[in-house]
């Protein structure tokens, strides 16, 4: 054999070697992500926070997603039902999906028509407080055709009929897993919660809540030679900055959330060379939620619900004053910079949901709070803060504990102070504020307190869902388990109509037109006090490729295509 053969043979062997080193699954032994806010639990159904749907996302799919485009894309499904496809009926009223054949749960059994029948039930018991029961307004019936093809039947024409099963926030679970933790049982099921049986890259195989997530490729997983990694450890706990620095100046993580830190430091620990910043613009919107009903510890199981109305917050001009004394342009230099923009709306993104209705609020009134709480009957006290008939303006702020959450705080305390308003400050640990934890006082659903900050934001780019989460129906209450969207309280049913009617419009411009209704009626009443448009911000280690940074969905929505670079 000539010597060029032998070469030629050694060289190709060789690179069908690197080949398939390449396809092998974890190949790239372990990663670090952290997210400084801790996962509680790994069922978005039971949970609002994001960094519950992230983690989750990791292990539990939908059966299709938004990618980083804002693009619905197939995930569990072999496609997206749409009219001219077939998949959505031509009066609109259902939408039937076909599941990919051959998909397993990680424990090898097969994933069916009838998990998605269960899972559908699951978060419309009533008697589960099931936090995303918006992703399901309209749903009517969900039915398994067959071992592979789901019908979900709504009440009426729907226009857009990708709430339920799109986006990381209604994955679905396995029925066999969860037969037993339905209903009023479901936030009982702590081993369900903590390590879901999933379709997803990986698989659990440690859960300490509010800590650590250890998790293992899923051998099952239906891609070859995804995920790349053999393992994935989900850190939280800590702040911010030393999140930023752990990945952009230390080394010692992969990946980093929500860098929630002046955007100077930021720019000093990206030029160590060993990260990059990543951002975009979603929907994401850093807001003061008010709560209309009365926190009172001495009202017992009532204290937070509509039946006790605030003995303040329901004055409209109280409302309206604490948001004319806020310097707006101020936060943002301050918390954001070039990550931030002022904005007077609840629903800032996609531009044509953009209010032009409510630009006031980005000039600070301090002088107009003040007249505006002389005209409504509040006179200041010698002690510098309004009353009328004995009921002083004294106020509980809570928010996550953050850095720049805490600057807030302190900021518009002082702004508050200069119209006479009492202000005390708290703030909860980001793990328990945005956690499920029933037995917990401090979550953000509970709204113990006159009033709380976080912002959020929702899947793909229709805000028909997140819109939702204020009608009557999504109030947080003992008899929900708290769960539910609606923190304020607010109940309106000319809203309501609102919602119905958007639900059954196909046309983008009038539903354009009805999201800004709602929006102006949120942002009108004062019920929502918007503050910041926020840039999602997070950072990667220069040795991570395939992260592509999504403000539609799951942060970690391709985790399954990151790798090690050589």
């Amino acid at each position: 054999m000539k010597l060029t053969h032998i070469i030629a043979g050694t060289l190709g062997a060789a690179l069908l070697s690197t080949t398939a080193m390449a396809q092998e699954r974890g190949r790239d032994g372990n990663v670090n992500v952290i997210y400084w806010q801790a996962a509680s639990i790994l069922n978005p159904y039971l949970s609002g926070g994001t960094k519950d749907i992230d983690a989750s996302s990791m292990v539990i799919e939908p059966l299709a997603r938004y990618d980083e485009n804002g693009n619905m894309v197939a995930v569990l499904a072999t496609e997206i039902p749409t009219p001219d496809n077939g998949g959505v009926s031509e009066d609109l009223t259902s939408i039937t999906w076909k599941l990919k054949e051959g998909v397993t749960w990680a424990d090898g059994s097969a994933l069916t028509a009838e998990d998605v029948v269960f899972t559908a039930n699951y978060c419309m018991d009533p008697d589960g407080g099931c936090q995303q029961l918006s992703k399901f307004g309209g749903v009517e019936s969900v039915e398994a055709l067959d071992d592979l093809t789901v019908k979900i039947t709504f009440d009426g024409p729907k226009p857009f009929p990708y709430g339920p099963f799109v986006g990381s926030t209604t994955p679905v679970i396995q029925a066999a897993q969860f037969a037993n933790c339905t209903g009023e049982a479901a936030p009982t099921c702590t081993e369900q919660n903590f390590g879901p049986i999933g379709t997803g890259p990986f698989t659990v195989t440690e859960f300490r809540a509010n800590d650590t997530i250890s998790l293992a490729a899923n051998e099952n997983y239906r891609e070859a030679g995804k995920p790349a990694f053999a393992t994935l450890t989900f850190k939280g706990g800590g702040d911010a900055a030393s999140a930023a620095r752990s990945v952009l100046e230390t080394g010692e993580f992969d990946y980093a959330w929500n860098l929630q830190i002046a955007p100077e430091i930021l720019a000093d620990m990206e030029a160590k060379g060993i990260g990059t910043v990543l951002s975009g613009f979603g929907p994401l919107v850093e807001r003061i939620m008010i709560n209309l009903t009365d926190p009172s510890a001495d009202l017992g199981e009532t204290r937070s619900t509509v039946a006790n109305p605030h003995p303040f917050m329901s004055d409209m001009a109280v409302r309206q004053a604490l948001s004319m004394a806020i310097d707006r342009p101020l936060l943002v230099e301050v918390g954001y910079g070039k990550a931030g923009k002022v904005t007077c709306n609840v629903l800032p993104s996609p531009a044509i949901y953009d209010s032009p209705n409510n630009a006031g609020c980005e000039v600070q009134d301090i002088a107009g709070a003040n007249a505006l709480l002389d005209e409504a009957g509040w006179e200041l006290g010698s002690d510098g803060v309004r009353a009328k008939d004995g009921v002083r303006l004294s106020i509980l702020y809570q928010t996550s504990t953050n850095a720049v959450r805490q600057d807030f705080q302190a900021l518009i305390k002082q702004w508050w102070t200069e119209i006479g308003i009492e202000t005390e400050l708290k703030n909860i640990d980001a793990a328990v504020f945005f956690g499920g934890d029933q037995s917990s006082p401090d979550t953000f659903q509970k709204l113990f307190a006159d009033l709380e900050m976080y912002a959020n934001t929702f899947d793909g780019t229709d805000p028909e869902a997140y819109m939702g989460n204020w009608a009557c129906s999504e109030i947080p209450s003992p008899d929900n388990a708290w769960l539910g969207g609606n923190m304020p309280r607010f109940c309106d049913p000319a809203y309501d109509a609102l919602i119905v009617e958007m639900g059954g419009t196909a046309d983008i411009n009038e539903r354009a037109r009805l999201a800004i209704e709602m929006n102006d009626m949120l942002m009108q009443s004062y019920t929502i006090i918007p503050l910041v448009h926020r840039g999602n911000v997070s950072a990667r280690a220069n040795t991570l490729e395939g992260v592509k940074l999504n403000v539609w969905d799951s942060q970690l929505w391709n985790v399954a295509d990151w790798s090690r670079a050589n």
